[in-house]
C-alpha cells in the first residue's frame, strides 16, 4: 500500500517533544507504517486479518489503535489504487470528541 503523507506522522511525532511517550509513538507509528506499505489489502476484511483491532468504519474508513490504544489513526483507503490516505492522528481522549467518519487532517 501508498502511505499519503508519512509527514503527517513525523509532524505528529514531532509535536509530542519532551513528553515521556515520544519514542514508543514513533516506535509504535514506523512499525504501523512498515506494516502497511508492505500490505496487500484487497478489502476490510484484509485489513481485519492484519489487524484485529482496527475498527472498520465505512467502506473507506478505518481506525487503528496506535501505542496500546493510547493514540488513534484514521485513514481512508482506496483499496482499488491501493492508497491509505492519513485523515487523523491524535489522542485516545481527542478521538473521542471528533467524527471519526468526517474529519480530515487539520481539523
Amino acid at each position: 500500500m501508498r502511505i499519503l503523507a508519512r509527514s503527517t506522522l513525523t509532524r505528529f511525532v514531532e509535536s509530542l517533544t519532551g513528553k515521556k511517550d515520544q519514542g514508543a509513538v514513533q516506535s509504535a507509528l514506523d512499525a504501523w507504517f512498515h506494516e502497511v506499505a508492505k500490505a496487500q489489502w484487497t478489502n476490510a476484511a484484509d485489513v481485519k486479518e492484519s489487524y484485529a483491532s482496527a475498527s472498520i468504519l465505512d467502506a473507506e474508513r478505518v481506525v487503528f489503535n496506535i501505542k496500546g490504544n493510547d493514540y488513534r489513526l484514521i485513514v481512508a483507503v482506496d483499496y482499488q489504487r491501493k492508497i491509505v490516505f492519513i485523515k487523523w492522528l491524535g489522542t485516545h481522549a481527542v478521538y473521542d470528541k471528533i467524527d471519526a467518519r468526517k474529519v480530515q487532517y487539520g481539523n
